[in-house]
């Protein structure tokens, strides 16, 4: 294809509104600059239009349907979605063609969208594997032994052949996807590609925080994400719960960022045992809110519960901590040791009093934080971040269609600091907040180990 006419990418995503996707909106971004159209059909998120243009992404968006309850409303959640997205996507169609249908799952339905495509149209099909339906079903209901369970297992497997049977090409978000696409799903390992949803650290770093966000306690306890069955953020709680009234340490204090179907459990839970005046949950928040939160936190907790899912999958959360600068807690699964490394302190899964322990000990150690932090903060620029990833995305499709992009980096790598002269105080998010100089070794470790501070306070235990 000649680059006057770039090619126009059709993204469809079903759980979550873009640009609140990150893992999307930075697809978006990087197809973007690379000089390809981009349109997404989403749900609605709180207040957004149906259509809008948004750094140059054509954003379609539809009502999101009430949340599902049993196996017929989460059928009726897909159909309602599927036809949904159909529409809109002849819409996209009269306002430009589009070259190529991406869907990102769950759920494993739109290869039905993307077939006739394919056939009247020549659309190519990518799936952007995001989700184990299978491994889902399994970590919820565990293995089925009645006939009923055994038909929807069965269904669900059947969507995921057709779906990678379906895709001309699959970006898995870890080799254990990968390996996944390949040997479950018979695709050539030549036709997959691993592109991580590592964070983009020259945006996700660490900032001098309002110590307000403590809510008068020492110690901030982050955990930033989904709030659904099988993400174990009851443990949180199970944690807090032994911490403070176990332990009797009231100088801790947690925040739950995020939102999901357990959230009205989690707060009757939260009240349950007592923990109303340590525990804040934020609901759905912004990178503004995350980038003070995670940066006034002590630690981070990643609690995912061990099961077929959660094993195998990469949880951004872990990743999005380290980024911070922030010392993470999680339990030890495949995927999530593969992202922490040994910037992690470990718990066997299920442990919660184990995880509990593990936050106090390390909350008690400043010197301990400081290196967790910091090896996690480097670890994220120099092994999980965005930048290689984004290579790899745009390669897929120039591939793929041919077509000579300008990559993801046109202009370059963006630079960490982007400041413009040598001063610290110029060193400035885009919300105001003062930026931790991540050239300065110093620096970081301290604030690694103290989290609010100026940038002349020293951390304890350390010149």
């Amino acid at each position: 294809m000649s680059r006057q006419r770039a090619p126009h990418v059709l993204i469809i995503v079903q759980n979550l509104p873009v640009p609140l996707d990150r893992r999307v909106w930075l697809e978006c971004k990087a197809l973007r600059a690379a000089g390809y159209e981009v349109s997404v059909i989403c749900p609605k998120g709180p207040g957004d239009p149906a259509y809008a243009v948004l750094d140059g992404v054509h954003l379609y968006k539809y009502a999101p349907p009430k949340q599902a309850d049993g196996v017929l409303g989460y059928a009726w959640e897909f159909v309602y979605c599927w036809l949904r997205t159909a529409a809109l996507s002849l819409k996209v169609r009269r306002r430009a063609r589009f070259h190529v249908m991406q869907a990102c799952n769950p759920p494993d339905t739109y290869w039905a969208l993307a077939l006739p495509w394919k056939l009247l149209d020549g659309v190519k099909f990518v799936f952007d594997h995001h989700d184990l339906n299978p491994e889902v079903f399994r970590s919820r209901f565990g293995e089925p032994k009645k006939l009923a369970g055994k038909v929807q297992l069965a269904v669900l497997k059947w969507l995921e052949r057709r779906t990678f049977r379906t895709a001309d090409r699959v970006i898995s978000t870890n080799t254990s996807y990968q390996d996944i696409a390949v040997n479950r799903g018979g695709v050539k390992r030549e036709h997959t590609t691993v592109v991580r949803s590592g964070p983009d650290t020259s945006v996700m770093r660490p900032a001098y925080a309002d110590p307000a966000l403590r809510r008068g306690g020492k110690h901030l306890v982050a955990y930033l994400g989904i709030m659904g069955p099988q993400d174990g953020v009851d443990g949180v709680l199970l944690a807090a719960d032994r911490i403070v009234n176990h332990h009797g340490r009231r100088d801790f204090r947690f925040v739950l960022l995020g939102f999901g179907d357990c959230l009205d459990e989690l707060k009757q839970q939260c009240s349950d045992l007592g923990l109303d005046d340590y525990v804040e949950f934020t609901g759905r928040v912004g990178p503004d809110k995350i980038a003070s939160y995670l940066s006034a936190a002590s630690i981070g907790l990643s609690p995912d519960p061990r099961s077929p899912l959660n094993d195998v999958s990469t949880m951004n959360k872990t990743m999005e901590y380290m980024a911070y600068a922030l010392p993470v807690v999680a339990y030890r699964l495949t995927e999530t040791v593969v992202s922490g490394g040994e910037c992690a302190v470990y718990v066997e899964p299920g442990d919660s009093d184990g995880l509990a322990d593990a936050v106090l000990e390390l909350a008690d150690d400043p010197i301990e934080r400081s290196e967790r932090g910091y090896a996690g903060r480097r670890r994220a620029e120099q092994v999980l971040d965005w930048r290689p990833q984004a290579q790899a995305y745009i390669g897929v499709y120039d591939e793929l269609l041919g077509f000579p992009s300008a990559g993801p980096f046109p202009d370059g790598y963006p630079s960490v600091d982007r400041r413009s002269g040598g001063s610290t105080d110029e060193l400035r998010d885009q919300w105001g907040n003062q930026l931790v100089d991540l050239r300065d070794e110093t620096a970081l470790r301290a604030f690694a180990a103290t989290r609010i501070m100026t940038p002349s306070e020293p951390v304890r235990g350390q010149s």
